[in-house]
Protein backbone atom coordinates (compact mmCIF):
# COMPACT_ATOMS: atom_id res chain seq x y z
CA UNK A 1 0.00 0.00 0.00
CA UNK A 2 2.86 2.36 0.79
CA UNK A 3 4.29 1.89 -2.70
CA UNK A 4 0.90 2.51 -4.28
CA UNK A 5 0.53 5.75 -2.35
CA UNK A 6 4.04 6.86 -3.26
CA UNK A 7 3.34 6.11 -6.90
CA UNK A 8 0.08 8.07 -6.85
CA UNK A 9 1.81 11.07 -5.28
CA UNK A 10 4.66 10.87 -7.79
CA UNK A 11 2.23 10.72 -10.71
CA UNK A 12 0.29 13.72 -9.44
CA UNK A 13 3.52 15.64 -8.82
CA UNK A 14 4.50 15.20 -12.47
CA UNK A 15 1.40 17.11 -13.53
CA UNK A 16 2.29 20.12 -11.34
CA UNK A 17 4.28 23.06 -12.59
CA UNK A 18 7.84 23.23 -11.24
CA UNK A 19 6.99 25.94 -8.69
CA UNK A 20 4.22 23.82 -7.15
CA UNK A 21 6.55 20.83 -7.09
CA UNK A 22 9.06 22.91 -5.11
CA UNK A 23 6.35 23.88 -2.64
CA UNK A 24 5.34 20.26 -2.20
CA UNK A 25 8.98 19.31 -1.66
CA UNK A 26 9.38 22.08 0.94
CA UNK A 27 6.26 20.84 2.68
CA UNK A 28 7.50 17.25 2.75
CA UNK A 29 10.88 18.37 4.08
CA UNK A 30 9.19 20.41 6.81
CA UNK A 31 7.18 17.36 7.87
CA UNK A 32 10.40 15.36 8.17
CA UNK A 33 11.65 17.90 10.73
CA UNK A 34 8.67 17.40 13.02
CA UNK A 35 9.43 15.04 15.87
CA UNK A 36 6.74 12.65 16.96
CA UNK A 37 5.75 13.15 20.58
CA UNK A 38 7.01 10.46 22.93
CA UNK A 39 4.22 8.16 23.99
CA UNK A 40 3.91 7.87 27.73
CA UNK A 41 3.68 4.47 29.32
CA UNK A 42 1.03 3.75 31.91
CA UNK A 43 3.74 3.83 34.57
CA UNK A 44 4.85 7.30 33.40
CA UNK A 45 1.28 8.55 33.64
CA UNK A 46 0.76 7.06 37.10
CA UNK A 47 4.01 8.57 38.35
CA UNK A 48 3.00 11.99 37.04
CA UNK A 49 -0.37 11.73 38.78
CA UNK A 50 1.14 10.52 42.05
CA UNK A 51 3.58 13.45 42.09
CA UNK A 52 0.63 15.84 42.13
CA UNK A 53 -0.72 14.29 45.34
CA UNK A 54 0.55 16.17 48.41
CA UNK A 55 2.58 14.23 50.99
CA UNK A 56 -0.09 14.92 53.62
CA UNK A 57 -2.58 12.91 51.58
CA UNK A 58 -0.20 9.97 51.17
CA UNK A 59 0.40 9.99 54.94
CA UNK A 60 -3.34 9.62 55.60
CA UNK A 61 -3.65 6.47 53.51
CA UNK A 62 -3.80 3.23 55.49
CA UNK A 63 -0.61 1.19 55.43
CA UNK A 64 -2.61 -2.05 55.32
CA UNK A 65 -4.72 -0.98 52.35
CA UNK A 66 -4.09 -4.08 50.26
CA UNK A 67 -4.48 -6.47 53.18
CA UNK A 68 -7.74 -4.90 54.36
CA UNK A 69 -9.13 -3.80 51.03
CA UNK A 70 -12.53 -5.36 51.76
CA UNK A 71 -12.67 -3.46 55.03
CA UNK A 72 -12.04 -0.11 53.36
CA UNK A 73 -14.32 -0.75 50.41
CA UNK A 74 -17.17 -2.73 51.96
CA UNK A 75 -16.85 -2.38 55.73
CA UNK A 76 -15.83 -6.01 56.29
CA UNK A 77 -14.10 -6.88 59.57
CA UNK A 78 -10.42 -5.93 59.72
CA UNK A 79 -7.83 -8.64 59.24
CA UNK A 80 -4.94 -8.93 61.67
CA UNK A 81 -1.80 -7.32 60.33
CA UNK A 82 1.19 -9.60 59.99
CA UNK A 83 3.56 -6.71 60.67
Amino acid sequence: MHTDLSQIVAEKMQTFPVEKQRKVLEFVESIEQIEEPKRQTLLDKLEAISKRVPDEVWEKLPVDGAENLDRYLYGAPAKQSLL
